[in-house]
């Protein structure tokens, strides 16, 4: 007597894939994975920054004392700056405040410790402060 496996004696065996499946197989996953590379392109390019200028109107700021301040923006989304009405550079400080922005030693734009005021309500002492260490912008 001859002891054969079940499969071999019942006459089964293994159902072999065709060629054809195989490669229908792949062909179908490079497609639904570049369908989901599609998608998520699409929604990393939407996501993308806005390339507009910045509002050109004058704009009035209220300082945490109460004062106001008109100020224009300038800029794109990758370089932006506040100024003041008549050109100069501010900036606005962790407290809120908006002060003139003025230059480090390391060549950096940084928050002065000078509060920006309209061009009407400086003093003396403020212009000349601006004339020496504040940054002009044009208009």
């Amino acid at each position: 007597m001859i002891l054969c496996s079940p499969r071999r004696s019942l006459g089964k065996s293994r159902p072999r894939r065709s060629k054809n499946k195989d490669q229908l197989r792949i062909y179908m996953k490079k497609i639904v994975l570049l369908a989901m590379m599609a998608v998520l392109g699409v929604g990393v390019w939407a996501q993308g920054p806005a390339q507009v200028p910045a509002y050109r109107g004058i704009i009035e700021r209220v300082q945490p004392n109460g004062d106001t301040l008109r100020t224009y923006l300038r800029g794109d989304e990758h370089k932006h700056w506040m100024m003041t009405e008549d050109g100069w550079q501010i900036k606005e400080n962790k407290r809120g405040w908006l002060k003139y922005a003025r230059l480090n030693r390391k060549g950096e734009v940084v928050v002065s410790c000078r509060k920006a005021r309209n061009a009407d309500k400086r003093s003396k002492c403020e212009k000349k402060w601006l004339e020496k260490h504040g940054i002009k912008k044009n208009l």
